[in-house]
């Protein structure tokens, strides 16, 4: 088995980022494509001024996350076949991580938007609460704990064909 070289892990890397990225991506277009088409819905006529405010920053942090978490794909149009991989990796680190927390901003303002909008605003504001602490728990607080998981894995005895598996 032969050690892949920087180029080739550069470009797995790139691959992996823009799998990611088809996930969140289909996910941030169908929430923006929703918040879109809110306002000519007829109920929307009722909202509040408060739930008008929330509607503009749900909608403007989807499209702030739709713009991030697709621009990988602009960056990598502009530098192509210039060899300029792990630029673009870095870059689309940054722009996936922004992006998805852009998309945490939108799907927790839409939720306090529709949970003001049928319930009481203090059970809004608390189920909205609990949706973004929901969130930070699976995006970032048990992700970040589980950095070191599986150093010793069969990914990394992949990458060095030198561990033995039980090492």
């Amino acid at each position: 088995m032969s050690k892949e070289t920087e180029k080739q892990r550069w470009q797995r890397n790139f691959a992996d980022l823009l799998q990611e990225l088809r996930v969140a991506q289909t996910g941030v277009q169908i929430l923006f494509a929703f918040l879109l088409t809110l306002p000519f819905s007829n109920g929307f006529t009722r909202t509040t001024p408060f739930q008008k405010d929330v509607y503009v920053v749900a909608l403007l942090a989807a499209a702030g996350a739709t713009a991030m978490i697709i621009s990988p794909v602009a960056f990598h149009r502009a530098l192509f076949r210039q060899g300029r991989k792990p630029e673009l990796v870095r870059f689309a680190h940054l722009m996936a991580s922004g992006g998805l927390g852009l998309m945490l901003v939108s799907m927790v303002s839409a939720v306090l938007l529709i949970t003001d909008f049928v319930l009481s605003r203090p059970i809004a504001f608390l189920l909205s609460g609990i949706t973004g602490a929901w969130f930070l728990a699976f995006w970032v607080i048990l992700p970040f704990a589980r950095r070191n998981w599986g150093e010793d894995d069969i990914d990394d005895e992949e990458d060095d064909p030198q561990v033995l598996v039980g090492d």
